[in-house]
Parts: structure tokens; sequence; C-alpha cells
């Protein structure tokens, strides 16, 4: 009974070890055939300048499609950037050496045209004022010798003062009411709108150049929008376009594009447009961002399936299958999308190439994959 123990024990042992030998070897063991492989033993291969990916076997829901032309709308979409009309912004600056003596208006306040702004103090006014009162007074005065071929000096004498008193800030208005030289003058608003900046303290100090005030009237304001540069042909001043700002969802601003600028952008390969709109209410306001729609011609670009494109990192990416069957994955950069489904392709890729049109997750898990192996 002993011996018939020993026996049977032998015997399972034997078994135990051939099942696992033949199950290391069928582990080891693999087709040949891609279609029945395993598309997890995918491997990165090099050619030339680049890297191609070379799956084990299929993927399951895995589609190719080539890439094609699409139509777009007559509309180009762009985000833009509402700023001031610099046509219609004003600075008052200081002319001369001096002291601010007074202030009446404030950042914000609204102004009429010739409003006094802020009083200058300065000995200049006062020898500039002097010299166009004697000026004149010497012009007005007929009985005042005058030397021979010097007729009319006198009056050439009191319209350069003026000019000069003009130079330094002093309006028409003020010149006229001028009866005595005083240190001070009142700076005024050369245009009606609102202050936009103000750089003024009573009693400071001011120099030649300094900038005390900037006014700007906003019932119109500027629209820049940057367009890619493949839409340019569709592009003409005239062209209608519409924009909306977040503060108010509900509302349209219409204009129309009255400038084109006449260069690319070379880091977004962009070029701007500019348009006029018109601000009811002083709504928009500079520096808001806003959405824009140009009605223009419709035209035709590359497109692909939304599905086509994976995001990773930093940007998106595509995989294109050449010839041989091996995949690229290729960075491309986008425009926008449409109703159908259709990605703009701007740059990374051409029609008739065939990329992949579903799993491009797992493709791109893969490719991660392939190469943290070493492959």
């Amino acid at each position: 009974m002993k011996d018939i123990r020993i026996r049977i024990l032998r015997a399972v042992c034997w078994l135990l070890t051939a099942g696992a030998m033949m199950a290391s070897a069928g582990c080891g063991t693999r087709n040949s055939s891609a279609d029945e492989g395993d598309a997890g033993d995918a491997r990165i291969v090099h050619q030339g300048q680049t890297d191609y990916l070379v799956l084990g076997g299929n993927i399951p829901g895995l589609r190719w499609a080539p890439v094609r032309m699409v139509e777009i709308p007559g509309t180009l979409e762009a985000s833009g950037l509402i700023n001031y009309d610099p046509k219609r912004v004003a600075s008052i600056v200081s002319r001369v050496q001096g002291r601010i003596e007074d202030v009446r208006m404030g950042l914000w306040d609204s102004v009429k045209k010739g409003d006094p702004i802020v009083q200058l103090y300065s000995p200049d006014y006062m020898t500039a004022e002097a010299e166009y009162l004697q000026a004149v007074a010497t012009s007005r005065d007929e009985k005042s010798p005058v030397a021979p071929g010097l007729e009319g000096m006198t009056d050439a004498l009191a319209v350069a003062a003026k000019q000069k008193l003009t130079l330094l800030g002093m309006s028409a208005e003020d010149l006229l009411t001028l009866k005595a030289p005083e240190p001070t003058i009142w700076m005024r608003a050369p245009i009606g709108g609102t202050v936009l900046d103000d750089k003024v303290v009573r009693g400071s100090a001011v120099n030649p150049g300094d900038v005390l005030f900037t006014l700007g009237v906003l019932d119109e304001v500027w629209l820049t929008a940057d367009i890619y540069e493949e839409d340019a042909p569709r592009l003409a001043v005239g062209q209608k376009l519409e924009a909306k700002v977040a503060a108010f969802p509900g509302e349209t601003f219409k204009g129309m594009i009255s400038n084109i600028s006449p260069d690319i952008n070379p880091d977004t390969h962009a070029l701007q447009v500019r348009s006029k709109i018109e601000n009811p209410g002083a709504k928009l306001k500079p520096r808001m961002l806003a959405s824009v729609t140009i009605y223009t011609k419709p035209g035709a670009a590359l497109g692909v399936p939304q599905e086509a494109l994976t995001f990773d990192t930093d940007g998106y990416y595509a995989f294109i299958k050449s010839d041989q069957g091996r995949i690229a994955r290729r960075k491309v950069e986008v425009a926008s999308s449409n109703d159908k489904g259709f990605v703009r392709v701007r740059l990374g890729m051409k029609a008739g190439e065939t990329i992949a049109v579903s799993e491009t997750i797992q493709l791109n898990a893969l490719w991660h994959r392939a190469l943290g192996e070493g492959n």
C-alpha cells in the first residue's frame, strides 16, 4: 500500500510539472498574424525624422477615413477686443514747468468742450502774457514811432505773442478776456467726452510733456478681431459684422469692416480687421472681449470629424496611416467646428491623407505605452 501511494504521488507531480511547462510554452507563443495578435503589443519604429506606431493586432471599432474639403458657411467667427477710437481721444498735456493750482474734474467725469479742467501755475505764463499785451498795445498805438522799413512789425509781434500763448495752452476765449499778466491759466477740455485718465494732484509739480488728463468719446468704439490668414481672401472693407459681449448677452452691436491690416502676425498667423461699432449708452467698455460674426462669402476648408482628434497636454493630435500601414501621430492646429460635426484644420495635415476617425483615445494610450516601454 505504501508503494502504491508513492507511485500515485509521483504521477501527480509529473502531471503538474508537465502542465506548467505546457502553459509556459503556450504563454510564450505569439501568432505572427497581426489580425490575430494583441493590439497592446504596439511598438514605435523610426523612419527618417518620423516616429510610427505599429500595432500588434486589430483594435475593435477602429475606423479610417480620408481628409477632405468641407463647405464652410458665409460667416466668419472670431474673437475681438473693444477699444477706444484714437481719433476720438485727446490728452491735456503740460507745456510748461510749474505746479497744479486747482482741479475741477476727476476720473470718469463727463465734460463738455471748453470746460476748465485744471489750473496751472507757472512764471512762463506771466512772461508770455506780458509780451502779448505789450505787443497788442504797441500795435494799436498809431502814435508810436516806427523806424523806417519796420512798418507792420508790431502787428507781426502781436501775432507771434498770441501764438506763443496758444502753444502754451491758453484758449482763444481766455485770450479775448486777458487784461493783465497772471501766473496761472486754466487748461480746458479740447473735446467733450469722459475723463478716462487722471494723473494730477493739487500742489504737485509738473514738467513740459507731462500728460495730465485723457478724455475720450465713447458713443463709437473700435472693435479689432483676429482672422486666420487662410480666410484673408474672404474679407473686404465694408462687410457687415455683429459683436456680442458677456456683459449684455441679449444684445447685438452692429458695425462694418473699416480697415484690414496689411500684414500677418508671425506668431499667430492671423491678420486683424477693425470696425467702428455704435455704442449707445456707452455699454461697450474698452478692453471688453467680444465674439464677432463677419458676414462674408462661403468657402471651403480642410475638415475632419471631431472624433478624429484627441487632446493631449499641449494641443490636438491626429493619427495618420502611411502606405505601409504604419501610424504617425501628428499635432494639428484647428480653427473652428461646424454644426455637422466637422472641425476645420489649419495646419498638420492635407487633403487625401488617411486618418483614424474613431478610437483615437486608445491609439493615443498605445502610443504613450509604446514610448514608455522604450520600443
